[in-house]
């Protein structure tokens, strides 16, 4: 029987994502369709807390795993990357973009395998010494709509516009053709690409929508849309977490013969 690799999902401070009842004591949270998706796919999901006081402890987590996904969410801290929050930089949760960039450096340095979607894209980017858009519709010149964000009415599956993806990326493998309508939820992106990384697909206005560490032996995959919500329907999307499920495998494999 094939080993079901470990797969790192950090949390999420509730009091960062909405306005709750003072009484109420902190708490982390996350999506379940993130769980849900990696173990559809073979993974067995393990929540991350968010002991960014505690790096020991995070090490000693980060150590245990096979692979790390990393999810959406909130917007990040400017600070994270020399920048001062523009106006409409919206919620942030410091704490989590710690854990998050803690994980995201590691992997880049160990080789360890990483698949980041909307804001774990984002991360993965400014791991990598890169930096943001705080809001794509008004500094982003000529943008699109991306931010057909749910409580707006509209469903987390609406395929929103078409990507065009690079030839012999690790996006293109798994989706097989070289453009795709995605969903999208966010109104953040891509400014300047992190060291290291590769853009992979574009918007029709040239915003960023993938990127892939520049190393081919490494899988470190970023999305801007969310492909949980189209695991189910879209068989290119399921070969890309698959793909992921399988270098954090081969990750494991190779630990177990070092």
């Amino acid at each position: 029987m094939q080993q079901r690799p470990v797969i790192g999902i950090p949390t999420q401070t509730l009091q960062s994502i909405d306005r709750i009842p003072e009484d109420l004591p902190a708490s982390w949270v996350m999506n379940q369709r993130y769980f849900h998706a990696c173990t559809e796919v073979g993974a067995v999901p393990w929540m991350v807390p968010l002991l960014d006081d505690d790096p020991e402890t995070l090490r000693a987590i980060y150590d245990r795993l096979d692979g790390i996904f990393l999810p959406g969410g909130v917007d990040m801290d400017p600070r994270s990357y020399g920048c001062a929050a523009h106006e409409l930089c919206g919620r942030t949760d410091p704490p989590r973009d710690a854990v998050e960039l803690a994980f995201a450096r590691w992997a880049i340095e160990d080789g360890k395998p990483v698949f980041g979607v909307c804001r774990g894209m984002q991360v993965l980017n400014v791991a990598a010494g890169g930096s943001l858009v705080q809001d794509c519709g008004t500094l982003y010149q000529g943008a699109i709509k991306h931010d057909y964000f749910p409580g707006a009415g509209w469903a987390r599956d609406y395929l929103a516009h078409p990507i065009r993806i690079a030839e012999g990326s690790r996006l293109h493998q798994a989706f097989g053709v070289t453009e795709a309508p995605v969903n999208s939820m966010h109104h953040q992106g891509i400014c300047d690409l992190g060291e290291g990384l590769v853009a992979t697909a574009w918007a029709t206005d040239g915003l960023v929508e993938a990127l892939e560490s520049a190393r081919e032996d490494h899988f470190l995959v970023g999305v801007q849309w969310h492909p949980e919500m189209l695991l189910d329907t879209d068989e290119g999307t399921r070969r890309l977490f698959e793909a992921f499920i399988e270098a954090a495998n081969q990750y494991h494999n190779a630990a177990m013969l070092a």
